[in-house]
């Protein structure tokens, strides 16, 4: 489904973004209505789907290899409502999404680095990559939960 790096951030990208419009359309109906639960379930979603989206980043970060600025600005964009999908497309349109998921070493003296060869392990067994990144971002949203919600409301 995920063949390549570029498929993925961009179906997280893309999702990031459409979670962003639910939350929005709850916080709008809520003013308008009073009416509160939509709001816990978008901001749900939307929060599942950002940790998910922040976790492919940094994913992606180390599979393209970018720069630490590029991985921050991928990273942070998922703050702004919407960012994702025009830092997706730039991405794309300066090549630092292209190529295929890195499964082995090269001569390059960087895959000698344990990120890189523990990266490749992850990458070619994708069942337990999938299942830790699932646990850790279950896990770290339930420990937000357990801390409330942004602004403590």
């Amino acid at each position: 489904m995920f063949s390549t790096p570029r498929s993925l951030f961009r179906a997280l990208a893309i999702a990031e973004a459409i979670t962003w419009t639910l939350l929005i359309a709850a916080l709008v109906t809520r003013a308008l209505t009073g009416f509160a639960p939509l709001v816990t379930i978008a901001g749900g979603i939307h929060g599942f789907v950002f940790l998910s989206y922040g976790a492919t980043a940094i994913l992606l970060a180390v599979n393209q290899r970018w720069h630490p600025g590029t991985a921050v600005l991928a990273i942070a964009s998922a703050i702004v409502p919407y960012a994702t999908v025009p830092v997706e497309l730039w991405l794309a349109r300066t090549k630092r999404l292209d190529g295929q998921w890195r499964l082995d070493a090269t001569d390059d003296p960087r895959d000698a680095h344990w990120i890189d060869r523990t990266m490749q392990w992850f990458l070619r067994h994708p069942v337990i990559l999938v299942v830790l990144l699932v646990a850790a971002v279950a896990a770290l949203f339930t420990v937000l939960l357990i801390l409330g919600p942004p602004g403590g409301k």
